[in-house]
């Protein structure tokens, strides 16, 4: 990867099927993003956020065009190999929390661990450790049906960064909190951001999370119309 580049997308273009014709989400996108930025893909609904979120999490491919995403061209790679790099490199932060409610905060966190075949005493200390980073080490053993809006939310940043992953994607995540917690869980994904050199980047319209970036990327009818940047590279 040149330069630190993490995600590189060239030209990138995204359409789907509408009626009798194609709907065009994104339109040539160019975008590169290092490590350790704390970026964001800002615009109204409908603008392509989260479709050009879906692209570089693997979970989409481009109709033209190229997404490179942690050394990986995501349009080469079979469905099994595009999982293994979510399941390695990639945490995802999604608005609705997506907790598994019979099971408890710790089990929550630790499911993303169970896939890549850790043993159990490091998967304890990584749950535990991830746990600590947003505060909620004490709640480790109670149900999503017992935590607020915002500690559910904060069960979820310990899930995508229990991985150590180098990118995590966070699609609106504040859209379902109050002011205060929106504030509160954008400061802790910044300071993981900031202590472990993740990745961070955001798909948001919200002006709460968007004073928190350090680069904006505007999208307006799935095109990039002009970038911010609110702290020198």
């Amino acid at each position: 990867m040149k330069n630190n580049a993490i995600v590189t997308l060239e030209g990138v273009t995204k359409r789907f099927p509408a009626g009798k014709g194609l709907f065009t989400a994104l339109r040539d996108i160019n975008l590169t993003f290092v490590k350790g930025e704390f970026a964001g893909i800002v615009g109204p609904s409908g603008s392509g956020k989260t479709t050009l979120l879906n692209i570089v999490g693997s979970l989409d491919t481009p109709s033209e065009g190229t997404a490179t995403v942690l050394g990986k061209r995501i349009s080469d790679l079979s469905q099994k190999q595009a999982a293994l790099l979510r399941n390695e490199g990639i945490g995802f932060i999604f608005q609705t929390y997506n907790l598994l409610p019979v099971y408890s905060v710790y089990e929550n966190v630790e499911f993303a661990l169970l896939l890549q075949k850790i043993n159990t005493a490091e998967r304890k200390k990584r749950v535990m450790e991830s746990l600590e980073w947003v505060g909620l080490a004490d709640r480790a053993h109670a149900r999503p049906s017992t935590l607020s809006g915002g500690e559910c939310q904060r069960v979820a940043i310990a899930r995508a960064m229990v991985k150590k992953p180098a990118l995590v994607l966070a699609d609106e995540p504040s859209a379902n909190l109050d002011s205060d917690n929106s504030h509160h869980i954008v400061k802790t994904m910044k300071k993981l951001n900031e202590e472990l050199g993740t990745t961070f980047l955001f798909s948001t319209h919200d002006e709460k999370v968007m004073q928190h970036l350090e680069r904006m990327i505007y999208l307006k009818d799935g095109a990039v119309d002009r970038e911010e940047y609110t702290k020198d590279s």
